[in-house]
């Protein structure tokens, strides 16, 4: 088991007690469909999942890096970039149906077993590329901070279910997905609504005792839309390399 501990004692962000407590956790699958390969396709000559691995090892947060993966050579390219991958996700967790709270309970029971201490969890999904480093600290410190049972990074969406977001009813009509007594005249005048994008902080006593990804006491940590840009398609891919190129990611 490979120990970041060395590095991690030339930061004066948290306290070494603090530090040691932490893990950067990056689930990744071999099998994504929208976009195949995905989590190590090249991303402007880097693999997708490199940006999570690096800029997490980068921050100084985490003792630990860790990808759950069921792939080997999802598993090669991590280690590559320096996370550890020190189990194998079964196969049975890595298919489409799969939970996400089933993959993170399988890791931290992993993880357990092989004597890793912790119980902050910082959950990066690696199709969110550009989340920063200042992002991580802000989630983490607001979970230490105001001890909720979770933290996460959210955008403001413009997409509204009071205004602009509609559904089927029962008879296949269209209906706003939420009523008001008062429909807004215009989606600024709607309720704030927000995307969950990549980054999540767990207190990880309060995700063992619900078991669930949304916890009932969460904070949100508003960030960029830009640095909370998903992939979960051919054109978001092609979004995130103009992005890239265009220098449109705040730093």
């Amino acid at each position: 088991m490979i120990s970041l501990t060395s590095n991690l004692f030339n930061t004066q962000k948290f306290s070494e007690i603090e530090i040691l407590k932490t893990i950067c956790f990056i689930g990744a699958r071999g099998g994504s469909k929208g976009v195949p390969r995905k989590n190590i396709r090249l991303l402007n000559k880097k693999p997708l999942i490199a940006y999570a691995i690096e800029s997490a090892l980068e921050s100084r947060l985490f003792n630990h890096v860790i990808v759950s993966t069921e792939d080997p050579e999802i598993a090669k390219i991590s280690k590559k970039y320096g996370a550890e991958v020190p189990f194998k996700r079964p196969k049975n967790l890595a298919s489409d149906s799969t939970g996400f709270a089933d993959v993170m309970l399988h890791g931290i029971k992993q993880l357990r077993q092989l004597d890793y201490q912790f119980d902050v969890l910082v959950n990066r999904d690696c199709t969110v590329p550009f989340i920063r480093i200042s992002d991580m600290k802000k989630a983490i410190d607001l979970l230490k901070n105001k001890k909720p049972n979770a933290v996460y990074g959210v955008y403001r969406q413009h997409f509204n279910p009071y205004f602009n977001m509609m559904e089927k009813d029962l008879s296949g009509f269209l209906r706003l997905c939420k009523k008001l007594k008062n429909r807004p005249k215009s989606r600024q005048e709607a309720p704030i609504v927000y995307q969950l994008n990549g980054l999540f902080v767990y207190d990880v006593a309060q995700f063992l005792k619900y078991k669930n990804p949304i916890l009932p006491k969460s904070l949100p940590l508003e960030i960029p839309l830009e640095c909370g840009h998903m992939i979960d398609t051919e054109i978001e891919f092609r979004l995130a390399e103009m992005m890239i190129k265009q220098k449109l990611i705040p730093s």
